[in-house]
């Protein structure tokens, strides 16, 4: 018998980390969303939030789903990079467009791990489960198939204190929180998981755009140092169209020499 996986469940954002009574929280990680799937036959599925197939891309996912789980077994959760004690999003990112020989090597340069916050199948269809069950259900999974890395099982808590606690840990790559109601099944498509991201605000100077000045797609951001000179910092995340424009009324090309000429940046 032949299944699908469910469309991703998403998140709508709140403005504060406090957790409700009824719901649990999880630590938002800086990664990629992704659902795994195992079906009898040996076939692996890795499928992006918008249904791109990224198998290929992380040959140790899939080797290790092959061997670790059992068939009919159906995954939500996060993808994620590990460099020097920090979650690496930019080396996530330089793995997708790999494939064969080079995705190997990628994998033994960077490996991935699956953080695992969510269980959609498990020999038949786990959706219409409350998630309190749901994640009953996934902690009995790790413990029965002794799961190991690249699976790491997502925490999970109802103590607002520990949920606070886990904040803290932004410097290691989690983003903020994540809010699920515990009676709640898993609606594929539907806005109904909240999330509180952590937001770190500071200053810097925009050197320059990729795209145009009348259309920029990304910002290359800069600070002076003690010299007066303009160093690259860093580049923003792909504007949307309506903060393309904004910035776009706010940007002008240099009076003179620009300190940057003759510079080349790399995506990271």
């Amino acid at each position: 018998m032949t299944w699908s996986l469910p469309e991703p469940m998403l998140t709508v954002a709140v403005d504060g980390p406090a957790l409700p009574a009824g719901w649990a929280a999880e630590p938002k990680w800086d990664g990629y969303r992704a659902q795994l799937a195992v079906y009898a036959g040996g076939r692996v599925l890795l499928r992006s939030r918008r249904g791109t197939d990224m198998t290929a891309s992380f040959p140790e996912i899939r080797a290790a789903a092959l061997s670790q789980l059992p068939a009919d077994t159906g995954i939500d959760g996060e993808l994620v990079v590990w460099e020097r004690d920090r979650l690496a999003f930019e080396r996530l990112q330089q793995r997708l467009a790999r494939r064969g020989a080079a995705a190997a090597q990628a994998a033994r340069e960077w490996p991935a791990h699956f953080v695992a916050f969510d269980l959609v199948h498990r020999g038949g269809d786990v959706t219409g489960w409350p998630y309190a069950r749901r994640r009953a259900a996934l902690e009995e999974l790790f413990a029965e198939r002794g799961l190991m890395a690249p699976f790491t099982l997502c925490p999970s808590t109802t103590d607002p204190a520990l949920a606070r606690e886990w904040l803290s840990w932004t410097a290691a790559g989690v983003e903020g929180l994540c809010f699920k109601r515990l009676e709640e099944s898993y609606r594929g498509g539907v806005r109904s998981w909240r999330k509180y991201k952590v937001r770190v605000t500071t200053e810097a100077v925009i050197g320059a755009v990729t795209g145009s000045l009348a259309a920029p797609r990304t910002l290359l951001l800069g600070r002076y140092d003690p010299a007066g000179r303009l160093q690259y910092i860093g580049r923003s995340t792909t504007l949307s169209r309506a903060a393309g424009r904004a910035v776009a009324d706010q940007l002008a090309p240099p009076h003179c020499a620009h300190p940057w000429t003759g510079w080349t940046f790399s995506a990271g």
